[in-house]
C-alpha cells in the first residue's frame, strides 16, 4: 500500500504543479521530478534552514496555475487559511500533528486570498505520519501544530474553479 501511495505522489509530481510562489524557470520546464532530486533537495532545505525558519519551501514543478512544492518543517509556524484554494499534502518523510477547521487565533490577512494566525482554537488534530495525503478544503483552517522532529511534505494548491 505504502508503494502504491508513494506511486501516487510521485505521479502527482509528474503531471500537476500552484501559484503561491514564483515560478523557477528549472520548476516550470520539469514535468518529473526524480526520487533522487527529491532527496537533493531535501539534503539543501536541511542545510540552509535558519534556526528560527518554520518552514523552508521549494517548487518542484510549475504548471499554471498549480505549483507543487515541496517543504522541509522542522519547527511549528504559522496557522493558515486559502481562501480560494483547497490544499492537498502528500507526506515524504517524518511526521506531525496537523489541525484542520476551527478558528484561527491571531488572525491577519497576508493577501486578498490568504489568512494567517498564530494558531487554531478548536479544530480536529490528526498524526499525520510518511505515505499519507490529507486535503484541505479552500476557507479551511489548518495548522501543523506540532513537527516530530522535521516532517517533508509534497504540497498542491488547487485554485477553485467557477463555473
Amino acid at each position: 500500500m505504502r508503494v502504491l501511495m508513494t506511486g501516487l505522489a510521485l505521479s502527482a509530481l509528474s503531471i500537476a504543479a500552484s501559484a503561491q510562489q514564483p515560478a523557477s524557470s528549472a520548476a516550470a520546464s520539469r514535468t518529473m521530478v526524480s526520487a533522487a532530486e527529491v532527496t537533493a533537495m531535501i539534503s539543501k532545505a536541511k542545510a540552509e534552514r535558519k534556526d528560527n525558519q518554520p518552514i523552508v519551501a521549494q517548487s518542484l514543478i510549475q504548471l499554471s496555475p498549480y505549483n507543487v512544492s515541496l517543504e522541509y518543517r522542522a519547527s511549528v509556524g504559522n496557522a493558515a487559511v486559502h481562501e480560494t484554494e483547497a490544499e492537498l499534502f502528500y507526506v515524504v518523510d517524518g511526521s506531525a500533528t496537523l489541525v484542520t477547521g476551527g478558528k484561527l487565533t491571531g488572525e491577519s490577512r497576508t493577501n486578498a486570498e490568504n489568512l494567517t494566525g498564530s494558531g487554531i482554537e478548536g479544530g480536529l488534530s490528526r498524526h499525520v505520519a510518511r505515505g499519507d495525503f490529507v486535503m484541505v478544503p479552500e476557507r479551511t483552517p489548518h495548522w501543523f501544530s506540532a513537527i516530530d522532529g522535521t516532517v517533508v511534505l509534497m504540497s498542491l494548491h488547487l485554485p477553485h474553479k467557477t463555473q
